[in-house]
């Protein structure tokens, strides 16, 4: 199998809270909890190796954070073996109006077309995720968009 680097997913959207908040979310056990998957062995920080869950699918994914700038970026890898890729979270303070999340999921394993097939999917996939994070983040609502999903 061979590593491309095109095609990426690619997901953004502004959540109207502060960045503090918006990137705790995100690294905090009980808070990316409510909107994504349903276990973690631990919070993300710098060097981090934790596990995360979805429990309705009897999957578990192992996560490595790489790169951690506390309220700004967040690089890991998930996964593992032909399903390994790359996850770059940015954060950007939008003063007045909230955080602008942005998600690339890079690095899939694969022919052309696996890896078309895999960044389509994880485009969707993240898309309900920070759409499921906003309405939790801005309005306290459990979509379970994600559970829902599968």
């Amino acid at each position: 199998m061979d590593m491309i680097d095109t095609p990426v997913a690619k997901a953004e959207i502004l959540i109207r809270k502060p960045i503090d908040q918006v990137f705790k979310a995100f690294t905090d056990p009980d808070q990316i909890t409510q909107f994504w998957f349903d276990k973690s062995t631990g919070p993300l920080v710098d060097g981090a190796a934790v596990e995360w869950t979805w429990s309705e699918l009897d999957m578990t994914i192992p996560v490595t954070v790489k790169k951690f700038v506390n309220n700004e970026k967040i690089i890991m890898n998930w996964g593992a073996d032909e399903h390994l890729s790359e996850l770059v979270w940015t954060f950007t303070d939008r003063a007045g109006e909230g955080t602008y999340v942005s998600l690339v999921n890079l690095g899939f394993f694969g022919t052309n077309e696996e890896t078309i097939v895999k960044a389509l999917d994880s485009t969707g996939g993240f898309n309900l995720v920070i759409a499921a994070a906003k309405a939790y983040l801005e309005h306290g609502i459990r979509l379970n968009i994600v559970a829902d999903k599968l």
